[in-house]
């Protein structure tokens, strides 16, 4: 069996563009392999800006409590290309094994006969030949880029399509404005099919509205036909359907209350599945989503930490993203004030400056990393604009040596220090922590 790495790596190489969104060569190679997308198990498809994958953590989590055997698809990867193909099992799905996915991905490379397609593409079509080959109660699939004209929007008639909250992201190839962003993310509607929305900007939701009248596609959407709210430590969720009073999620921070009413919402709308009460508390407080407000407490990276300081990790990459993560450390700062550091690697298509303002009055200090990535952020551009929107700000080699110059800081108490900026950078600390990421 060829290995999965060297499989991948010649994948990589049979489209001059990492991005290219197009269905034409997602239908033409799906007719050569039969069409797998027309043998799936029943579809959520979910797209948006950010909570996309928390949202699908969340409905995972709840589905397989209720005892249904749930396929997984997300992007990107954290550690291993495993961790975006998750296989529905009695008791809790599995990551596809390394043989499995080295022999899906050697057909979709013998059957494509060196033909231009994106590397996302042609392993998106090996996903969803192997959801095709085993049996599931539900495909959870989450989209790449976009919606319109991503590889997973080849399904024609979805359970549900979900909608996560949109902002600005991505602008070079999904447009420059909400409205343009929205309109390809309101590309997974269907004709009559449910769309569940979570709460979004008065522009957002005018495009998306839009479009779901055109279509007559039902829509639920948050803050109008359903909320979720906090009550001391537990969630309220509201909707037509009645109300229900729920433990907090496991996820850390405010903005998971929509990811997690996003995912009730979506299943209560969905009769035909039966989810009974008790699943939607046991999903919520067993979810697990790595690199989203996860505290490390172990491992190698881990125990680099000043002695006294908690240590935290996401991959947060995007105003709004750093907006959420922010507002989440504020919530953990009243309940036991630390000073905050932010240990921060980015790419070069990302809004830094846009990113690091949320921080300014709330953070002490930015360390800037390098990210192992060819379109890295140099790191004192990084540090720069740190300085320029109010916060001080030096650079390090590495996530190591970063962790190692704070205790030179003399902060006291032990701060709160904070990795972000990049799911790659993400990825990276997880695997030097050495312990499973998913």
């Amino acid at each position: 069996m060829v290995a999965v790495d060297v499989v991948l790596a010649r994948l990589l190489a049979l489209h001059a563009k990492r991005i290219d969104l197009s269905l034409d060569r997602m239908w033409r190679f799906l007719a050569r392999l039969g069409h797998p997308e027309r043998r799936l198990p029943p579809v959520i498809h979910v797209a948006g800006t950010n909570g996309k994958g928390s949202t699908v953590a969340f409905l995972r989590a709840i589905l397989e409590a209720a005892g249904f055997g749930v396929h997984v698809y997300t992007s990107p990867h954290l550690v291993r290309f495993n961790e975006r193909i998750r296989l529905a099992r009695p008791g809790g799905g599995v990551l596809v094994g390394d043989d499995e996915l080295s022999d899906a991905l050697a057909t979709c490379e013998r059957l494509n006969a060196g033909d231009p397609i994106t590397f996302f593409e042609i392993t998106t079509a090996a996903a969803l030949l192997l959801f095709a080959r085993h049996p599931a109660d539900v495909l959870l699939l989450e989209v790449g880029l976009g919606g319109r004209l991503d590889a997973t929007n080849v399904v024609d008639r979805p359970l549900a399509t979900v909608i996560t909250s949109i902002s600005h992201d991505h602008q070079e190839f999904l447009g420059d404005t909400i409205e343009l962003i929205a309109t390809e993310k309101a590309g997974i509607l269907k004709p009559t099919v449910p769309a569940i929305i979570a709460p979004q900007s008065p522009a957002a939701l005018a495009v998306i509205q839009r479009q779901a009248a055109r279509l007559c596609a039902p829509l639920r959407i948050g803050g109008k036909h359903w909320r979720a709210t906090p009550d001391r430590d537990r969630m309220v969720f509201r909707d037509g359907n009645g109300i229900m009073e729920l433990p907090a999620p496991r996820l850390v921070g405010r903005h998971q209350l929509d990811n997690a009413g996003t995912a009730i919402a979506t299943l209560r709308c969905l009769p035909a599945l039966q989810i009974p009460n008790a699943a939607f508390g046991q999903g919520i407080t067993s979810v697990e989503w790595p690199a989203r407000m996860q505290r490390l407490v172990r491992g190698r990276i881990a125990v680099m930490a000043p002695h006294g300081a908690e240590l935290w990790l996401d991959g947060g990459h995007n105003p709004d993203g750093g907006r959420a993560v922010a507002g989440a450390l504020a919530d953990l700062d009243r309940r036991d004030a630390r000073p905050l550091i932010l240990v921060v690697g980015m790419l070069a298509n990302k809004d830094c400056q846009g990113f690091l303002m949320n921080f300014a009055g709330l953070a002490s200090a930015v360390i800037a990393v390098p990210v192992q990535q060819d379109t890295a952020l140099p790191r004192e551009e990084i540090a720069q604009t740190a300085r320029r929107v109010g916060i001080p700000a030096e650079t390090h080699d590495s996530i190591a040596e970063a962790l190692a110059s704070i205790p030179a800081l003399g902060l006291d108490p032990a701060p709160r220090i904070l990795i972000t900026g990049s799911l790659y950078l993400a990825g990276e600390v997880l695997a030097a922590n050495g312990l499973p990421s998913i």
